[in-house]
């Protein structure tokens, strides 16, 4: 959960391997068999534990060891040097990285073998490193759910398609695709809340597949080459697939939002009837809402000209 400042998240768990792959590290030191744990989503540079001053520290992040940090500990007469580095892996901290090629010496890998702390290395400036793996964090820390539907970059708007089962959302899917927009995840869709946003994608079991009954299981990058799909999509819009109904608001002079993680986005109900083409409306649907977002709304021009009319009427 995350706590007061939202910096720190329930811990994650992850192999020194895939941390390692995924953020272009060298590993100087992992202890065999023992995973990596993750809750903070920040970094912290650790210079002022290496001065001597422990108050403050936050353990709970990443430590990222730049030129500053390095050219500083080598200053130190190799016994303070010591005490300092046993002090600070002494710390609950999750891992060290050294930037700009920089190698740990004897002395820091000992001391972080003595405390069982792993020690990596990247060829990166730090700002550059540092900004990345925030990236990264943010992404593995998020919090997530599962959402049963479609979706879709339309029009460069994520849509969120959902509805009943059997009510045509992959269908409805597949003709988009046809007509040139790009599919993130068919029937499961994972969503990710980071900063704020909602970030929708497929689980890597059925990514770029889409399943269309009585067709069966598509793979859409194969037919419809690497234009037709994208691995992940902020979701902005919720197109809900409804049964046909008269009580339908025609006009949809209100803004309806779905709540997802926390996070409200704006809502459309399409009813469905045999025959109607839902992706054109989908389509029509999702620039309209742009175009409301950007103060042109057509309902504002109807209600102005029929209050002329009734102005005029009075006169």
């Amino acid at each position: 959960m995350v706590n007061e400042t939202g910096e720190e998240r329930q811990a994650v768990m992850v192999e020194t391997s895939k941390f390692s792959e995924a953020n272009g590290v060298k590993v100087f030191y992992a202890e065999p068999g023992v995973n990596l744990s993750f809750q903070s989503v920040s970094v912290n540079r650790p210079g002022l534990v290496f001065a001597g001053f422990e108050e403050y520290f936050a353990e709970s992040r990443i430590q990222v060891c730049g030129s500053a940090e390095i050219a500083y500990l080598n200053s130190l007469p190799q016994e303070v040097r010591r005490k300092r580095l046993d002090a600070f892996f002494s710390k609950n901290i999750p891992c060290v990285v050294l930037t700009r090629g920089k190698t740990p010496d004897e002395d820091f890998l000992d001391i972080a073998k003595k405390h069982k702390r792993a020690v990596f290395g990247s060829e990166e400036p730090t700002s550059e490193f540092v900004n990345n793996l925030v990236h990264y964090l943010n992404d593995l820390l998020a919090e997530e759910t599962d959402v049963h539907g479609e979706l879709l970059d339309i029009a460069g708007i994520g849509v969120l398609i959902t509805g009943e089962n059997g009510i045509g959302k992959s269908e409805t899917a597949l003709e988009l695709v046809h007509r040139g927009h790009m599919l993130v995840a068919d029937d499961r869709v994972v969503v990710k809340k980071i900063k704020n946003f909602l970030f929708g994608s497929a689980p890597r079991s059925i990514k770029n597949l889409l399943e269309v009954r009585g067709v069966g299981i598509i793979n859409v990058e194969d037919m419809y080459g690497i234009s037709g799909v994208l691995e992940e999509k902020q979701i902005g819009l919720n197109v809900e697939l409804v049964k046909w109904s008269d009580k339908v608001d025609r006009l949809c002079d209100k803004t309806v939002y779905t709540n997802i993680l926390g996070v409200d986005i704006p809502k459309i109900s399409i009813p469905v009837i045999a025959g109607r083409n839902l992706a054109i409306v989908i389509e029509a649907a999702t620039k309209s809402m742009c175009l409301k977002s950007l103060g042109k709304n057509p309902l504002d021009l109807v209600l102005g000209n029929m209050q002329n009319l009734n102005n005029r009427q009075l006169d």
